[in-house]
């Protein structure tokens, strides 16, 4: 018992300690070919689902292959060009699946939906590029940092606007005008 316990223990720290190291040509090769293995399991798995639940799994499982395919990039050709792709790669997985579990909705509930998918979307991304500016080492970086900073919170701001307009759109009236003057006030949009 023992014995296998610590041959459990060095194998996983052996995948672990792979993993913060840069691959050999013939490594990368091979984890590129057992992520398409795996994505096909998976996309397998959702052919006994019917409807909805069918696009949602298989948009999870084609997430699962994109995200793992740019880790996979980034640890083959480290750079902060390929940290970057992983990142919006999981936004752009995320965004996909959750406007899937959006149809499961209908009105202005699956249009709520749909527009704060999109606002966590726009902010995942944001941050994204505020990751890869900050690594910059020219002698720009201070300069090139506020500008990112200021375009990706405009960025930000008129995502949480448009999901905060589509919810006053449940409403009527005076509510509804309140709601919009409130939304445009909190958000600083003019």
């Amino acid at each position: 018992m023992k014995t296998k316990l610590l041959m459990l223990t060095v194998a996983m720290s052996c995948v672990f300690a792979g993993n913060a190291m840069a691959l050999t040509k013939d490594e990368y090769k091979a984890q590129k070919t057992q992520i398409s293995v795996d994505y096909k399991v998976n996309r397998d798995k959702c052919t006994a689902l019917k409807a909805n639940a069918k696009d949602i799994c298989v948009s999870e499982a084609k997430g699962t292959e994109k995200v793992a395919k740019a880790e996979l990039e980034a640890q083959y050709k480290p750079s902060s060009r390929n940290d970057q792709k992983v990142s919006v790669a999981k936004a752009d997985a995320a965004y996909s699946t959750a406007k899937q579990k959006c149809d499961d909705l209908s009105g202005n509930s699956k249009d709520v939906c749909v527009k704060d998918a999109k606002a966590a979307h726009v902010k995942a991304k944001a941050d994204a590029k505020v990751t890869k500016a900050s690594v910059d080492t020219s002698k720009t970086k201070a300069e090139t940092m506020t500008d990112v900073k200021k375009d990706t919170n405009t960025e930000k701001r008129e995502a949480d606007y448009s999901a905060a307009k589509e919810r006053c759109n449940s409403l009527a009236g005076t509510a509804k005008d309140t709601c919009l003057s409130d939304a445009k006030s909190k958000y600083d949009m003019k």
